[in-house]
């Protein structure tokens, strides 16, 4: 590709910082060093003509973790490390909250729930008897009980009588966070390209050559922000998931608000006004769902639908507007991955389908590695 005398002046020329990713993570690290370095000159690359793994793919949920997650953490992670994960998802919500304004990211405070189906008799005795425990590790963060124990009164079929809520989970406009997110990066004199693949870099004394499709150029630094497409960067310490989602057409009278949670979190539903949105199920075939190909299977969606007819909306008709894929980044620890790779190459990746949570946090700690 030729570029002409402007191009290059203005793009790509003395470039201080180049960020691989306008995701969460990606223009909340450009904002940092926005903040840092306020003469610095910034670009930020993505590879798709929106954010291209789950940044605008996500189901709004502004959670961190029900209670059967966190007890199958505890059983690969240390109680400290667990209070850490969560610690860190809970100060991501308020730096997210607080960068954006909870009107522009129309912050709902519904609460979460989670269900349990009837034949899944162990997880719910273990999370009903582990529940004052669970309460007792978050106290010194929540300052209060986190769950609590309810009757269902939203008309589920097939559950247990009892629900477990969570009065500090909410839900979120996903469109809108990430249209407030890019508004603030462009106003403050952060260039983002799309449809722009890197294909390879490669240190070059102080500064790093940036090797797109047809063209390279020099950065002095370079920042990776691709989570779920991080696994060359990382020596295979992050894998993609995909998480199918799906949404019905407006449901007259519909009496379900909130985030809600099933089976250690592998299927989560909420409302968006009027409508159910539904996503999960990537455990009933982990091997396929390892992949960064969006696209939707039959065994999952008629996985989903099943859900829909039999446990959420019993009662109700309903009809399937639309559905979609997203990638998220996963590894066998659910820490993520902060880290210098070389003298002037970082990366902030694995969030572990806790994006929303924590992907402001990881952006803001991967700007202040440089």
């Amino acid at each position: 590709m030729q570029l002409s005398y402007w191009e290059l002046k203005n793009w790509f020329t003395k470039v201080d910082y180049t960020v691989v990713g306008s995701g969460i993570v990606g223009l909340h690290a450009a904002l940092r060093l926005r903040e840092k370095y306020p003469d610095s000159k910034i670009l930020v690359l993505e590879k798709g003509m929106l954010p291209h793994g789950a940044s605008t793919k996500n189901a709004g949920f502004a959670c961190f973790g029900s209670i059967s997650e966190i007890i199958d953490d505890l059983k690969s992670h240390s109680e400290e490390e667990v209070f850490q994960l969560v610690t860190k998802r809970w100060e991501g919500l308020r730096l997210l909250r607080k960068r954006l304004g909870d009107e522009a990211i129309d912050f709902k405070p519904f609460g979460g729930y989670e269900l349990f189906l009837k034949e899944d008799e162990s997880c719910y005795a273990d999370c009903m008897n582990k529940l004052p425990f669970i309460n007792e590790i978050l106290k010194p963060l929540f300052r209060s009980d986190v769950f609590a124990k309810e009757i269902d009164r939203f008309g589920f079929n097939g559950i247990r009588e009892h629900l477990i809520f969570n009065p500090f989970e909410a839900q979120i406009d996903t469109g809108n966070m990430m249209q407030e997110l890019l508004k603030q990066a462009v106003s403050n004199n952060i260039l983002i390209l799309n449809q722009q693949t890197v294909t390879a870099f490669l240190e070059k004394g102080n500064d790093v050559e940036v090797v797109l499709n047809d063209f390279s150029f020099r950065s002095k630094k370079v920042l990776f922000a691709t989570n779920g497409f991080a696994n060359g960067l990382t020596g295979g310490a992050v894998k993609p998931a995909r998480a199918q989602v799906l949404i019905t057409e407006p449901i007259e009278n519909l009496d379900i608000k909130g985030t809600f949670h099933l089976d250690r979190g592998y299927y989560y539903f909420r409302n968006i006004g009027d409508r159910i949105l539904l996503g999960g199920g990537r455990n009933l075939d982990f091997d396929t769902e390892n992949t960064t190909e969006f696209a939707q299977t039959e065994i999952v969606q008629n996985k989903l639908e099943q859900l829909l007819k039999e446990v959420i909306l019993p009662n109700q008709k309903f009809e399937i507007a639309h559905r979609w894929s997203g990638i998220m980044g996963i590894g066998n620890s659910k820490n993520p991955i902060v880290s210098q790779l070389s003298e002037n190459v970082y990366c902030g990746v694995r969030l572990g389908g806790m994006g929303v949570a924590i992907g402001s946090l990881i952006g803001t700690e991967l700007a202040d590695l440089v």
